[in-house]
């Protein structure tokens, strides 16, 4: 039987309806792929870009609670955990200048779970030690420099000191006659000046104490000549009057003391700013030491944050973990040559 036209035209119709049906069928799954595909690719982006955080963060401060370090430490953590979306916590863990809490998150999980919170004495501590308990090179790395900033000169106001120089001409004049007192051996302050005596080349009378308190007491009192400390530890007596600031620590002039020029006016060379930074164990994956320096980075610039740094003319370093790594090595081998080749060690 031969079909007709009509039911030719039909068959031929949905035929091509068919096809057309068939068609979309496939756009449709080949768009789904290619959307599942992308959902994908996007995801992989996002978990590298956004790495695993651990559920709750420890920041370990090697001191006791409500100094310097503990303040900035609290400041940085609060922000970290907004940023991080994740619980962050600050234990005090002080004892041996710093070395116990230290030593405590060298040992720790490398997951992240435990950080520190430490300043430049982590590299003195260690520098002066005679059995150092880890190497704080290699087993705890920076994840970020919070703030660096200089210590000030501060001198007796009965010293009759007024600058720089009127400082190094008085040890050039009578060697060991100019006192300075440290919070104790092998701290930034005793360090710091011996650094300078090295850079003006003049001798000094070194008067340790237990503590940065009766160091300044003194001071201010006219017992000891001079110290050296952040604005923060001194300023109980700055305001007194009866401790003058006459020079910053760093190499350069600093923009929250105008007033007051660089200590290297008067010796050459001279550079002792002080830091404060975040370290993790070594062995942290990378990815997530990554997404912690650049988020710590941006605490540190938060205003809550700056509006503790700024007193003392501290300010956040920027740059990358190899970076900042390079940075603390640089500082610890300042530090570690300094203390062997005039022995200062610290059981």
């Amino acid at each position: 039987m031969i079909p007709s036209p009509q039911l030719a035209r039909t068959h031929e119709g949905s035929t091509q309806t068919l096809g057309r049906q068939m068609l979309r069928c496939r756009l449709v799954r080949a768009l789904a792929l290619s959307c599942i595909a992308g959902i994908m690719l996007t995801s992989h982006a996002a978990l590298a870009q956004r790495p695993d955080v651990p559920p709750l963060i420890k920041v370990v401060v090697p001191f006791a609670a409500g100094g310097g370090s503990d303040v900035i430490a609290r400041a940085v953590s609060k922000q970290l955990a907004q940023r991080l979306g994740t619980s962050v916590i600050v234990e005090n863990r002080p004892g041996g200048g710093g070395v116990v809490g230290a030593t405590v998150v060298a040992k720790a999980p490398k997951d992240g779970s435990v950080l520190l919170f430490h300043s430049t004495s982590l590299v003195t501590g260690i520098a002066t030690s005679k059995k150092p308990p880890f190497d704080v090179t290699t087993d705890l790395l920076p994840v970020a420099i919070v703030s660096e900033g200089p210590m000030l000169i501060g001198v007796s106001a009965s010293s009759g000191f007024k600058t720089p120089q009127d400082l190094v001409n008085a040890a050039r004049a009578n060697p060991q006659a100019v006192t300075y007192g440290s919070p104790g051996i092998g701290s930034i302050g005793h360090l710091g000046v011996e650094l300078l005596v090295d850079a003006a080349n003049v001798q000094l009378r070194h008067i340790p104490y237990a503590g940065t308190a009766p160091a300044l007491i003194d001071v201010a009192a006219g017992r000891v000549d001079m110290t050296i400390g952040s604005y923060s530890a001194l300023v109980s007596q700055l305001s007194s009057g009866r401790v003058i600031p006459i020079a910053v620590t760093s190499a350069k002039p600093n923009p929250s003391y105008p007033d007051l020029p660089p200590m290297a006016s008067a010796a050459p060379g001279y550079n002792a700013n002080i830091w404060y930074a975040l370290f993790a164990p070594a062995g942290v994956p990378k990815a997530l030491m990554q997404r912690l320096n650049r988020e710590a980075s941006e605490a540190a610039r938060s205003g809550e944050v700056q509006a503790l740094l700024k007193p003392d003319g501290g300010a956040p370093v920027s740059g990358t973990l190899d970076e900042l790594a390079q940075r603390v090595r640089e500082d610890f081998a300042i530090w570690k040559r300094l203390a062997t080749e005039k022995h200062i060690t610290v059981e």
